[in-house]
């Protein structure tokens, strides 16, 4: 993997405010051919999050280039590795240069920036080593019904073979403190990785919570993986494991 630099030139340059209390934070951003809207996912996140690193997971579309040009940090993978190994790579990128906490965000643009803030915030005021973010605590999320049944489904099979207790098993949005990033080494691709992830959170014994969280789907993040027949795939890979 290799690392290219921000472009000073193009960079965005962050709140004052919220640089100053969140630079001991990174924003991981795994990327495959997101071309059409990782650029806006990274200018929204830096005035907030100073501190974001993306990994091109072998995108073949310049979504690399357009992260670097938006002002984020760029790690690629020379091929598609799948996204448990992206997010490893930033996990090991974000400890190498000594965060206190990591935020995994999607690339296409489902997660918001405000919702990231406060569970990075409830993290630092009660003392949790992780907070996931859960659409199923409130009712701002729409997956509809279908999606809905399946998802909850594939949250009971996490949370009977994880030993944990979670309502949204599956959100790509967490924010997790450094000693709990420290035992995370993933080895699953695919959707498997999530239930991956969950199990060796658990196992920390570690502080942790759940936070509401609005999804936003839209065409674009349903055609990327947030459709039903994803959400099948979620669960076929739970029980086939």
């Amino acid at each position: 993997m290799t690392e290219l630099p921000v472009d000073p030139a193009t960079s965005v340059a962050p709140s004052a405010a919220f640089a100053h209390s969140n630079s001991d934070t990174w924003v991981i951003i795994p990327l495959y051919n997101e071309a059409t809207v990782v650029g806006e996912v990274v200018t929204g996140l830096l005035p907030t999050f100073p501190n974001v690193v993306c990994i091109d997971d072998g995108s073949q579309d310049g979504s690399g280039e357009i992260v670097r040009k938006a002002g984020a940090r760029l790690v690629s993978h020379p091929i598609n590795l799948g996204q448990g190994a992206a997010l490893q790579t930033g996990f090991d990128y974000a400890i190498e240069r000594n965060a206190k906490y990591v935020v995994t965000f999607d690339a296409d643009g489902q997660h918001r920036v405000q919702d990231a803030l406060a569970m990075v915030e409830r993290a630092r005021d009660e003392n949790l080593a992780i907070v996931f973010g859960s659409r199923f605590l409130d009712n701002r999320t729409k997956p509809g019904l279908i999606k809905k049944i399946v998802l909850k489904t594939a949250v009971m099979v996490t949370n009977w073979t994880t030993r944990t207790r979670l309502t949204d098993a599956h959100n790509g949005l967490r924010v997790i403190r450094e000693d709990a990033v420290r035992k995370i080494h993933l080895k699953q691709d695919r959707m498997a990785h999530g239930t991956e992830i969950i199990a060796q959170l658990g196992r920390t014994g570690l502080p942790y919570a759940e936070q509401p969280v609005e999804v936003l789907y839209t065409e674009y993040s349903k055609a990327k993986g947030q459709s039903l027949l994803n959400s099948v795939n979620i669960l076929i890979d739970l029980i086939i494991r």
